[in-house]
């Protein structure tokens, strides 16, 4: 049932969180390759409590179980690429027994999410603290309108050197072993900023094209990185794929909380695969013990 305010009134049920998704981040937005949407759940079961997370892995399910939540909200698709079995013999089908087994939906919101406003992108951007954002490529179709696209661009409230802006996306950025690492002349100034949360060499032209004078993302590869700098295209920051699209949890979380009344956390789980990380000449703190 709908409120005279347009938000969903006394949602308790999968079906009418599911509904609620729909009409904030429609499928209808999301890439053509994406999997996005309920993938296990029935809809007249009730949601007392949800969890956002970056990628639905044994480790976050069992952090819903414990927190009492029916309801995972992924950002990462589970089940984006097509298998043959979910038998709990395998680790995908591991996960989808143990949440039935536990009576916890799983809800996804991927692509669909990336161009929204405010989507993720909008999430890192108010990490750096930029104003008069826009898309650094605005959606085109059925996401088109209402300042929707994938990445934001952005000014800071003054100018950084690339070096001071490297450290600020280090300090507040949610922390990993990854950190953020920078290309170009620590000493140019930034004003200008684009960002994408996830993987986002894509879009390195369109950083330049934007007038950023630099482009934070994740999963820049070396070729493209080297080649762009050479033509002159903006610095780039280069953090955890995880790190940057953990801030959207917090604010995808509390708009449920806000449209429904359903109690809602966002999971600090690092997820990130890469777990230690040596600067070159350095031996680690501590090393491992070999026989």
């Amino acid at each position: 049932m709908r409120s005279a305010a347009g938000n969903l009134a006394a949602v308790t049920s999968v079906g009418e969180v599911v509904a609620y998704f729909n009409e904030r981040y429609p499928p209808g937005w999301a890439e053509d390759w994406d999997r996005v949407g309920l993938v296990v759940g029935e809809p007249d079961a009730p949601v007392r409590r949800a969890l956002f997370v970056v990628d639905c892995v044994p480790e976050t399910v069992e952090e819903a179980v414990a927190a009492g939540a029916d309801l995972i909200v992924a950002h990462h698709p589970l089940l984006l690429r097509g298998v043959s079995s979910v038998a709990a013999t395998t680790y995908k089908g591991k996960i989808i027994h143990r949440l039935i087994k536990s009576g916890t939906a799983l809800f996804v919101a991927h692509t669909n999410a990336d161009v929204a406003a405010p989507g993720v992108s909008d999430a890192l951007a108010g990490l750096l603290g930029l104003t008069d954002t826009r898309p650094l490529r605005p959606a085109e179709g059925a996401a088109a309108g209402g300042g929707r696209g994938t990445g934001r661009i952005g000014s800071l409230p003054a100018a950084r050197s690339l070096f001071e802006l490297t450290a600020l996306a280090a300090r507040v950025l949610p922390a990993t072993a990854w950190g953020v690492r920078a290309a170009g002349d620590p000493d140019r100034m930034v004003r200008t900023v684009a960002v994408c949360g996830g993987a986002g060499d894509t879009f390195l032209a369109d950083a330049g094209a934007g007038g950023a004078d630099a482009y934070l993302t994740a999963d820049l590869r070396h070729h493209p990185a080297s080649e762009h700098l050479a033509a002159g295209g903006p610095a780039l920051l280069d953090a955890a794929h995880w790190a940057t699209e953990r801030p959207w949890l917090d604010r995808a979380a509390a708009d449920l909380t806000g449209a429904t009344g359903i109690p809602a956390m966002a999971s600090d789980l690092v997820t990130d695969p890469w777990t230690v990380r040596v600067a070159s000449g350095e031996p680690p703190a501590t090393a491992p013990n070999h026989l």
